[in-house]
């Protein structure tokens, strides 16, 4: 398949489990930390509060928009909490801030996570002074992806036309909206392995994963950049 991105002046890149390899089992230590979190605030056995993270994540979109919800938790306090990580096992990544760099037009990180944790994961990278500004949770109301609202509001604030706007994406559900708004959609594949715990719908994609909302597929950000079209 042809990928033909010269539409797009707008480069908008989800942060855990796209940007970097999921290989590497980064937000593995970020879900530990949230049922730790949540085991203590509540004095919960592991089991029982990894239930409740579970649950919240389905309903809510994230854990910590069921906690804010349904206990009132301090949404700073959480994620400063579930983001104190080692991210040694992130490393420089040239040839990725190379194909960055080759992109016209603005690029953005839109997380679920904060400003804090995508700057540390993408200065790990190599590649955080490539983007234009990061979109966090906070910025978005508190209100996180998948839900409608924080996409708008992203594109309202930064002046962005959705048709010239590109979404890279780990989790199928979340390029929903974007594709409705009429964004370019493309799903970034991982043969990391899951716990079993973790909700089928919230799952990363896998390979051979796609959707009708679903423009394209990649398990390379950097080949998918360097082989798309992306001038005329």
């Amino acid at each position: 398949m042809t990928t033909d991105l010269r539409h797009v002046e707008s480069w908008v890149f989800d942060l855990d489990n796209t940007l970097y390899s999921a290989d590497c089992q980064l937000f593995a230590q970020i879900d530990a930390r949230m049922t730790a979190f949540i085991r203590d605030r509540f004095d919960m056995e592991h089991g029982e509060a990894r239930r409740l993270q579970k649950a919240y994540y389905v309903e809510y979109g994230t854990t910590m928009s069921g906690l804010m919800t349904r206990h009132d938790v301090c949404p700073d306090e959480f994620l400063e909490f579930v983001h104190d990580i080692d991210v040694s096992n992130v490393h420089e990544n040239k040839a990725l801030g190379a194909a960055l760099s080759a992109l016209p037009g603005r690029k953005f990180i839109f997380t679920n996570g904060s400003v804090k944790h995508a700057e540390n994961v993408a200065g790990a990278l190599g590649v955080l002074h490539h983007f234009d500004e990061i979109f966090d949770i906070k910025a978005a109301g508190y209100a996180p992806k998948p839900r409608r609202e924080p996409y708008e509001k992203f594109l309202a604030s930064h002046a962005i036309e959705p048709q010239g706007a590109v979404m890279f994406e780990d989790i199928v559900q979340n390029l929903e909206a974007p594709h409705a708004l009429g964004m370019t959609t493309v799903l970034v594949h991982s043969d990391a392995a899951w716990l079993d715990d973790e909700p089928h719908e919230k799952r990363p994609a896998k390979r051979g994963d796609m959707a009708a909302h679903v423009h394209y597929v990649t398990d390379d950000i950097t080949a998918f950049l360097n082989a798309a079209t992306i001038s005329a």
